[in-house]
């Protein structure tokens, strides 16, 4: 049991390093929402005749700015996009590493539900090592559908308000309780705290 315990340790090791490029991914997430939500505002100001000024005169000018500034969201757009393929790759792992996690264990002598339950020492139960790769999973997978709801809501037809609370979803994660994922952590390592 003890030797299956440290087996599962070792999948709390690549969870932690997805955590960790789930961290860079929201960073580069939110810089992009940042610089689409700036060519948004633009173009509210820019579809206006009178900001033009003297440049009025110029025929197409109006076209030719808001033309460019459309082709620079389109790129920020993809690039969402690339980045959200980046978090799917992660939740895909995080999905794999829970289904190998419970594979380990039906592979050899498969441990019966009381064994399951058994802690060895400050160690945790298998069951606990179990549960806490499904929840993590389970908490990753809805931010990452937020995320996409939050995205697939973002055009170029939003206002203002529309924006700042988009990104306000998006900067809160609020399906991963920092506390709710260290406390696993702290429950899976309990001997390394010691």
């Amino acid at each position: 049991m003890e030797k299956m315990v440290k087996m599962l340790q070792q999948k709390y090791r690549k969870v932690r390093d997805e955590m960790g490029r789930w961290e860079e991914l929201q960073s580069r997430l939110l810089s992009q929402f940042g610089n689409a939500a700036s060519v948004i505002g633009r173009l509210q100001v820019i579809g206006e005749t009178k900001n033009y000024g003297a440049l009025r005169c110029l025929p197409g000018i109006k076209e030719a700015i808001l033309g460019k500034q459309l082709e620079t969201l389109e790129l920020i757009f993809f690039s969402m996009k690339e980045t959200l393929k980046e978090f799917h790759g992660i939740v895909l792992s995080l999905d794999k590493i829970a289904r190998d996690g419970s594979q380990l264990l039906k592979g050899g002598s498969t441990p019966t539900a009381s064994q399951m339950q058994v802690r060895v020492g400050i160690m945790p139960s298998l069951q606990s090592c179990l549960d806490g790769l499904k929840s993590i999973h389970e908490m990753y997978k809805h931010e990452y559908a937020i995320k996409l709801s939050v995205m697939s809501s973002l055009t170029w037809k939003c206002s203002a308000t529309d924006i700042a609370s988009l990104g306000q979803l998006l900067a809160d994660q609020p399906n991963i309780p920092r506390d709710e994922v260290e406390s696993i952590f702290d429950i899976i390592f309990a001997e390394e705290i010691f």
